[in-house]
């Protein structure tokens, strides 16, 4: 519920961020994880 609520903070679709998130995980860095956070994220321009 924090990341949804996070994500509506800071202008982001929730569902649009999960769906972006959930889709990278598996092969984010994990030295980039921070990327993901609600604060930092930026959509996949490729999926734009």
């Amino acid at each position: 519920m924090s990341l949804i609520r996070s994500a509506q903070l800071n202008g982001h679709d929730p569902l649009a961020y999960l769906k972006d998130v959930l889709t990278r995980l598996p092969t984010h860095r994990d030295a980039a994880i921070d990327d993901l956070l609600p604060h930092r994220w930026q959509p996949d321009s490729a999926a734009i």
